[in-house]
């Protein structure tokens, strides 16, 4: 893709497609399978499935497969034209705009989303991963912790950089979210590891270093909350249309943040012994809750969003920030499945929210295209 502007918020689009090859799976894990580990194809072609479940298990696969594939093509992509915009210098600007110097932070939350991608979907798939996943824990835990190294130097390089440079904080919007986004996708893979790696070393490492950026991005996600909370209710009206998607970014924030304390707790009982019963559930239920009132909160908010803009012919970078919330309620909502009490309604619902973030995904994608300039369009508008 021949991008005029490349932002690193186009980021977001590889991240999407990512999540959404991480529902299938979620879905599969924590509805389906009922044994110790994580679930593979064979266990789930090795069960007695009723014919709705034969239809309805392939269509997950196919989904897994797709956009599996979507997301690593797109990251390549991406970033080959994230190194050349590097090396032209044309980061420098946005590196030392606290407005806008956030967007730097979301080639790493696609980044490390393709760890998950290999522990999730593609290990679903590959029995060589599956059968050998313990002795792939110390690659994964090195190739983790490089690029928490490096985020967490960056994210604490952009937040001395708001204290020493001078703007208008009148002027955020909620994709400063970006900042405890980032930490929160570093914690909640890093706590997967823990829970899962076997070797104790490992596991302590992982957890350790996740617990680091766990505090900072829930300190970041409540500072940067009430700050703009505080700046909406004394502003008049809301921010312009292409800052409004952001207000959604809240869900994947409390989604991160919420597995990451449950698989912390998944660790605290392999390595410590310790038996924590109910703080599963109340993790898990007390995140979901907050996000049902807060999903519909912020639909109120974007109703004439999306009346007057969403499905005009005009395309916003900002937009791709749609896809990770819709994405986030449905992986939240597949740990509640399995912690509070299964039942039809959540199943259903699960499924209809994956559907939705399929069919969004692809109408941001023709119009990504579209702007690219493989589907021309002279009527379409294009903005950074």
């Amino acid at each position: 893709m021949n991008y005029k502007n490349f932002n690193p918020l186009l980021f977001l689009m590889s991240l999407g497609a990512g999540g959404i090859s991480i529902i299938p799976f979620a879905f599969l894990q924590y509805t389906f399978f009922s044994s110790k580990g994580l679930v593979t194809l064979s266990d789930v072609l090795s069960s007695s499935l009723s014919m709705s479940q034969l239809v309805l298990f392939n269509f997950l696969f196919i989904v897994m497969i797709v956009f599996g594939l979507l997301h690593l093509i797109l990251s390549v992509i991406l970033i080959k034209h994230l190194i050349k915009w590097i090396k032209e210098g044309r980061y420098k600007e946005m590196l030392n705009n606290p407005l806008k110097n956030s967007a730097l932070l979301a080639p790493f939350i696609s980044i490390i989303m393709t760890l998950n991608v290999f522990i999730g979907p593609i290990r679903f798939f590959i029995n060589p991963i599956s059968n050998n996943l313990q002795s792939l824990m110390i690659y994964a835990l090195i190739f983790w912790g490089l690029i928490w190294l490096f985020l967490m130097y960056l994210d604490l390089k952009l937040i001395s950089i708001s204290f020493l440079k001078d703007f208008d904080v009148s002027k955020i919007n909620f994709g400063w979210l970006l900042h405890s986004f980032a930490l929160g996708m570093a914690s909640v893979t890093g706590s997967g590891i823990a829970a899962l790696s076997q070797n104790i070393l490992i596991a302590h490492i992982a957890a350790f270093l996740s617990t680091i950026s766990l505090s900072l991005g829930l300190f970041l996600l409540i500072v940067k909350l009430i700050t703009l909370f505080k700046f909406h209710f004394e502003s008049k009206g809301l921010p312009d249309k292409q800052f409004l998607p952001s207000f959604l970014i809240v869900i994947p924030n409390v989604t991160l943040f919420a597995i990451t304390l449950f698989r912390l707790g998944h660790y605290l009982e392999h390595a410590f012994s310790f038996s924590l019963g109910a703080y599963f559930l109340v993790v898990i239920l007390l995140s979901f809750v907050f996000e049902i009132w807060y999903f519909g909160f912020s639909l109120f908010l974007l109703k004439d969003y999306f009346k007057k803009h969403f499905f005009k012919k005009e395309f916003y970078i900002s937009q791709w920030g749609l896809v990770c919330p819709v994405v986030a309620f449905a992986v939240l909502g597949s740990f509640l499945y399995k912690v509070f009490v299964p039942n039809i309604i959540l199943y259903i619902v699960i499924i209809v929210v994956l559907i939705i973030s399929v069919v969004l995904f692809f109408i941001l994608f023709i119009r990504q295209l579209k702007c690219s300039n493989f589907l021309k369009s002279k009527s379409f508008i294009c903005k950074n």
